[in-house]
């Protein structure tokens, strides 16, 4: 988060389709903690194999 918004910024000041936006950023780069798959991918994943 901090990557797109300064430090001990106030998040009421920002739209939230703003932070949406910073979300969804986030969550479609690959990691390399997760294999280099996203963690969007690996949420969808996990999902589909609950019963």
């Amino acid at each position: 988060l901090r990557q797109y918004l300064p430090k001990k910024a106030d998040l009421s000041c920002y739209l939230q389709s703003d932070l949406d936006e910073i979300a969804l950023r986030l969550n479609q780069r690959p990691r390399k903690t997760l294999g280099f798959q996203t963690p969007a991918d690996r949420l969808q994943a996990s999902v589909a194999s609950t019963p």
